[in-house]
């Protein structure tokens, strides 16, 4: 009998699954299922920055897990990695966006070991459902707008890779001391079948 512990971090699923690339559809509050996705959710966020020193999980969302639902979690504070309460979010919307387009890294626990530096507008304003059922619509900008904007793709099929496919400058891995080092873009990207399996060349 194996006494290693159960990981749920080991239930993220990563590209070229083709889950991550279906939209989503829309949950109902206090659903007992809703309710159980988002447990999940939280711990395999948890269980996956213990093995990841350098990286915070500071969301995900329900796809990264298998399950096309509109669900995303959001750490209640993204720079503080002691800080592991999460909040969710159902069936979020982005109702608008604006401010400047910002640049800034990016990284993914559905797209391993790859960062990029990805436009995002720097607001944006948001609506979506509690838990319980209650609508709330929230401003937010900078890195949680960034965060939030990156979420919400995932359950539209999109990640971030997509908005910087043909930027040869933009995509970074970690190194040995957790710095962000550039990518050769043409030997490790372009035609990268795990990033960009419907691609024809």
């Amino acid at each position: 009998m194996s006494s290693k512990k159960s990981n749920s971090a080991d239930n993220i699923i990563v590209t070229p699954d083709p889950r991550l690339r279906q939209k989503s559809t829309k949950v109902k509050a206090g659903d007992p299922e809703v309710n159980q996705i988002i447990k999940e959710m939280i711990q395999a966020s948890l269980d996956w920055e213990e093995e990841h020193e350098f990286e915070l999980s500071a969301a995900l969302a329900a796809p990264q897990l298998g399950y096309n639902r509109r669900i995303i979690v959001v750490r209640e504070d993204t720079s503080d990695k002691d800080n592991n309460t999460f909040i969710p979010l159902l069936n979020p919307e982005v109702i608008k966006t604006e401010g400047k387009t910002l640049y800034d890294y990016e990284g993914c626990l559905s797209v391993p070991t790859i960062y990029g530096k990805v436009p995002r507008p720097q607001k944006a304003r948001i609506k979506a459902q509690t838990e319980d059922g209650q609508e709330v619509r929230i401003k937010v900008d900078g890195f949680l707008a960034r965060t939030i904007l990156h979420e919400i793709d995932h359950l539209n099929g999109i990640l971030f890779i997509d908005h910087i496919k043909n930027d040869e400058k933009a995509f970074y891995k970690l190194d040995d001391r957790g710095d962000l080092v550039p990518l050769d873009y043409d030997k490790c990207i372009k035609d990268n079948k795990d990033l960009w399996p419907d691609d024809e060349n």
